[in-house]
């Protein structure tokens, strides 16, 4: 495959975030079991056909099994927001895929048409929506929104959604075929019925 600008480039960073508390899972999310890999492995693979520049945030050491680099929040306790503003203030590059680590059938197609949206407008931030749910955990955060979540987690406003819909932002709107590969995965019942679904 020939590379493009906007695929298989190391013009983009990726940053998966693992910082959160997996509550519903009772599990570390990112290192639960699907088909006998990780979700984080998955996600990885997706992510590999379009930048090998793979970070992971998080402060948990069990990660390591990934053998890619790892970085801890800046900022405790913020969330999404906190490890967004973590991403990109330690990115290089202006075009940074914040994707989050639940979604384990998330695939390189998808990941593809974002990086290219994104890379011809001038959005903050160009995410997944379905037309009724936004996902802007599967999105590519421009490095100039930076001080948008540094100021947010300054006024303690860490409410992703609200944020990313402030701020000049583009949404792709996927069609039903595609709504499984973004399926957020935050509890056991619906790790099962996944498995049932693939079954």
């Amino acid at each position: 495959m020939n590379a493009t600008p906007s695929t298989c480039t190391q013009d983009i960073s990726a940053y998966v975030l693992c910082g959160g508390k997996s509550v519903r899972m009772q599990e570390e999310k990112g290192l639960v079991l699907y088909k006998g890999k990780p979700f984080i492995r998955w996600i990885i693979e997706a992510i590999m056909p379009i930048t090998s520049n793979i970070i992971l945030v998080t402060s948990n050491g069990d990660y390591s099994l990934v053998g890619l680099p790892m970085i801890e929040d800046i900022y405790a306790e913020k969330g999404p927001v906190g490890g967004i503003y973590t991403a990109l203030e330690h990115s290089s590059t202006e075009q940074n895929l914040i994707l989050s680590c639940d979604i384990p059938k998330i695939n390189t197609a998808l990941l593809s048409k974002i990086a290219e949206e994104s890379s011809v407008n001038d959005s903050h931030v160009t995410f997944v929506s379905d037309g009724k749910n936004d996902y802007p955990l599967i999105g590519i955060y421009k490095k100039t929104a930076v001080k948008t979540f540094a100021d947010a987690i300054s006024a303690d406003k860490l409410k992703l959604c609200p944020l990313v819909n402030m701020i000049s932002h583009q949404k792709i709107i996927i069609n039903s075929d595609e709504k499984a590969h973004v399926q957020n995965v935050n509890s056991k019942a619906e790790l099962l019925s996944l498995n049932l679904l693939d079954q």
